[in-house]
């Protein structure tokens, strides 16, 4: 595969100048670009029962150490999860009520992977096309179980986590848990607090893609101005948890129908 420096010396163009005009008109990097393609690419191979190492030959990565990095940076799992399809992997959900609403929780052997409000249809669905192997069972019981613990607001045993991320989400989700009941953050101090003060829109995705809601606070980032903002599961939704959140820490928070603080 031929370089960015190679790539552009074919076009007659300096590589600085190349990579803007590529990411332009493609919406991505060269290096993401280039990083998309070896991961279909090694899909297929995968799926074909092809050996790491070979896979990884095949690509003409220098070890199968970065296939690996490429899958997380891409996929969120290692070649070999997703080679497995989720084999040995037993997934229970479930589905109750909460005082924001119908909720969805699935978890596995290791921790929750899933809280979603309204009927997780659409989750339950994502999770059985990326893990077809998986055993998949609804259990009513231990659902209400976790999901008492959930919004429970006493101190007890922490509740265990069971998610797949790159780096960078990871990251952000840190940071996340970082900011306190009845407190908020924008997209541009929680970037600053994982070092990529620039990268707000990067946080903004890794916000968004939050599969835990609650547990993971997103709902505690609001825009630079104040403003709400946008939330996967609703505006309405967002800011009465925190008020919620406010009320249950003695915190007086008045908003008006555009969602900034007065």
């Amino acid at each position: 595969m031929l370089s960015l420096d190679e790539l552009a010396d074919k076009l007659d163009i300096s590589a600085g100048h190349f990579q803007r005009m590529f990411s332009r008109w493609v919406g991505i990097s060269p290096k993401r670009f280039s990083q998309l393609i070896t991961v279909e690419r090694a899909k297929q191979l995968l799926s074909a029962g092809q050996p790491l190492l070979n896979v990884s030959e095949d690509l003409s990565l220098s070890s199968s150490s970065r296939l690996y990095d490429h899958f997380i940076r891409i996929e969120a799992m290692t070649p070999g999860d997703y080679r497995s399809r989720g084999e040995n992997l037993r997934i229970r959900w479930g589905n109750g009520d909460s005082p924001f609403g119908e909720v969805f929780i699935a978890q596995t052997q290791r921790g929750i992977c899933a809280l979603a409000f309204g009927d997780g249809r659409e989750e339950l669905m994502a999770m059985q096309q990326r893990w077809p192997a998986a055993q998949f069972s609804e259990e009513h019981k231990d659902s209400q179980e976790l999901l008492r613990r959930a919004f429970s607001h006493s101190h007890g045993e922490p509740l265990s986590l069971h998610l797949l991320a790159s780096d960078f989400q990871l990251q952000v989700w840190r940071a996340l848990l970082a900011i306190r009941p009845g407190q908020l953050s924008t997209y541009g101090q929680l970037g600053q607090r994982i070092g990529q003060a620039k990268a707000a829109r990067a946080v903004g995705r890794a916000v968004g893609s939050n599969p835990v809601a609650l547990l993971i606070p997103c709902h505690r980032v609001v825009r630079q101005t104040g403003a709400l903002g946008g939330y996967r599961w609703g505006v309405t939704r967002k800011r009465a948890i925190l008020l919620h959140e406010a009320a249950c820490n003695g915190i007086t928070r008045e908003e008006g129908s555009d969602g900034r603080r007065q």
